[in-house]
C-alpha cells in the first residue's frame, strides 16, 4: 500500500506554488518533506489531502486515484491530516474533541452531550499522545504544543471511520497520516516524545505493514533520527531526496536550506 504523487502542480492566480512534485510513501515508512518557507510544502499537503484542487498531476493511494475526491471521501479511504496551525474545537474539552471524532460516523443527536460516548477509546488516545492528564481541560486554554498533540489524537480518531480501520493506534496498513509541522510549538524534549510516537505508527504489528506517514517540519531534530527518507522541496520542486545522512551531505541542500542549521549543530556538538 502506498501514496504516489505524480507531477503535482498548483498555481494561484499566476503564482506557481508547486511546479511538478512527484513522490512516493510506502506503508511502514516515515517520510519528511522539508524546505524553506514558501517552498510549497503546505500547498502540497493541501493538494494531497483535498483542501486544494490540483492545477495538474495526480494523487494515488493504494492503487486508487484520489485527487478528485473530497477530504471526507479521502478520510473514508484512510487518509487523514493535521494542519500547520492546529485545528481543534475550542469550546469543547480535550476529551470531547476526541469523542466527537469517534462518534461522528454514527451521527450525533442534538441532545447528545458526548459525556458517555467512546470514553475509554478516547482516553486511550489521549494517553498515547501525552494528554491523559488534561482530558477535562477546555481546548481553548491549552498551550499550543498541547493543541498539536490533541490534533494528532483527533486525526487518529478520524481514521477509524475508514473501511480499512483497525483498533485505535494499531499501526497497521491501509492508513496514511499527513502531518503539517507536527512538532511546532513543542520544547525539544516534547518534540522527541511526539516524534517517537509518530514513528511508532509506521511499525508493523502482525502480517500487515505499518501506517504510511508523510510530514513537514522545520525543527531538524524532528527530522534527522526520525525519518526513513527526506524529501527537500525548493521553489516548488523536489530538489533532493534520500536518507537523512545523504540529505545532510547534499551540497545543494546545505547551500539553499540546511547551511545555517548544519553549521550550528556541528558547533554545538564540538562544544559539548
Amino acid at each position: 500500500m502506498s501514496l504516489e504523487v505524480r507531477n503535482l502542480v498548483k498555481h494561484f492566480d499566476g503564482v506557481r506554488a508547486v511546479n511538478g512534485v512527484s513522490l512516493t510513501v510506502q506503508s511502514g515508512e516515515c517520510v519528511a518533506l522539508i524546505g524553506p518557507n514558501g517552498a510549497g510544502k503546505s500547498t502540497s499537503f493541501a493538494c494531497i489531502a483535498g483542501q486544494h484542487a490540483l492545477t495538474g498531476g495526480e494523487v494515488w493511494w493504494n492503487g486508487t486515484r484520489i485527487d478528485r475526491l473530497s477530504p471526507e471521501q479521502r478520510l473514508r479511504r484512510g487518509v487523514a491530516r493535521t494542519f500547520q496551525v492546529a485545528q481543534t474545537f475550542e469550546a469543547l474539552t480535550v476529551l470531547q474533541n476526541v469523542q466527537l471524532l469517534l462518534q461522528y460516523p454514527r451521527g450525533l443527536a442534538a441532545y447528545n452531550t458526548l459525556d458517555g460516548d467512546q470514553v475509554e477509546p478516547a482516553l486511550a488516545l489521549l494517553q498515547q499522545v501525552g494528554l491523559g492528564g488534561l482530558a477535562q481541560a477546555v481546548a481553548q486554554g491549552l498551550p499550543y504544543g498541547a493543541k498539536k498533540r490533541l490534533e494528532l489524537a483527533m486525526a487518529l480518531a478520524g481514521l477509524r471511520r475508514a473501511p480499512t480501520a483497525v483498533p485505535l493506534l494499531s499501526p497497521e496498513g491501509g492508513q496514511l497520516l499527513l502531518l503539517d509541522e507536527p512538532a511546532a510549538g513543542l520544547a525539544a524534549s516534547e518534540r522527541a516524545e511526539l516524534m517517537t510516537l509518530v514513528k511508532s505508527l509506521t511499525q508493523a504489528h502482525g502480517p500487515r505493514a505499518g501506517m504510511a506517514v508523510l510530514y513537514t517540519e522545520h525543527n531538524m531534530d524532528a527530522v534527522f533520527g526520525v525519518a526513513d527518507r527526506v524529501l527537500v522541496l525548493i521553489d516548488g520542486l523536489i530538489a533532493a531526496q534520500g536518507s537523512p545522512e545523504a540529505i545532510a551531505q547534499d551540497p545543494v541542500v546545505r547551500q539553499r536550506y540546511l547551511g545555517h542549521w548544519w553549521e550550528r549543530s556541528r558547533d554545538e556538538a564540538r562544544d559539548a
